[in-house]
């Protein structure tokens, strides 16, 4: 058996030794990705969000940057509401005009955003609903968004708006356009826990 000369001895101790090593910088880069995608999920989206009971205590009013939810509901500085006196088509509802069938439900998100339009928004509000949601008529620049969805056609008249209904229907603006299913009956339907 010949010796190894240094240089080699070297070389082949080094191999040796990184063997190891790069296994655990892969697992420990996979580890690190894995940790951030989780946190990122976990802030990012309010998914941990606990509700609050139907009788607990409530502000008089709100306001901050808001985030659309669906038609008919937003998060206002960190507050899930509800708007009062309007109900919106459900995310996966569709509706139709003629022969073509629209996510009535998306585009009602949609509606929303464009109302609030990137304005502090103001909520006045009135009560909890049985999920601890604030029911609230809010306004975004000084425009009722409440008034402003169902004056768009996106929302019918729910307790209140009955005029913008009867004008959005007449003009046939939004699902007045075609022929929809009314939000509640929807739900109940396809046995949504929200039956508003």
């Amino acid at each position: 058996m010949q010796p190894i000369p240094p240089k080699q001895w070297r070389s082949s101790q080094r191999r040796r030794r990184y063997a190891y090593v790069r296994p655990r910088r892969a697992y420990v880069r996979l580890v690190l990705m894995l940790t951030l995608a989780a946190a990122a999920i976990f802030v990012g989206r309010d998914h941990w969000r606990v509700r609050r009971a139907q009788n607990e205590p409530f502000p008089a009013s709100i306001s901050g940057a808001a985030r659309p939810i669906d038609g008919d509901s937003l998060f206002v500085g960190g507050n899930e509401v509800r708007l009062l006196g309007i109900d919106a088509p459900e995310g996966r509802q569709t509706c139709s005009r003629g022969d073509q069938t629209w996510n009535c439900g998306d585009e009602a998100k949609l509606e929303l955003a464009r109302a609030i339009g990137g304005e502090i928004v103001s909520c006045d509000v009135r009560e909890r609903d049985r999920y601890g949601r604030l029911l609230a008529r809010c306004t975004a620049g000084g425009r009722d968004i409440n008034a402003a969805m169902v004056q768009a056609g996106m929302a019918v008249a729910y307790g209140g708006y009955a005029e913008d209904e009867a004008d959005a229907r007449s003009s046939r603006r939004g699902v007045w356009s075609g022929e929809f299913e009314e939000p509640q009956k929807w739900r109940a339907r396809h046995n949504s826990e929200d039956t508003r």
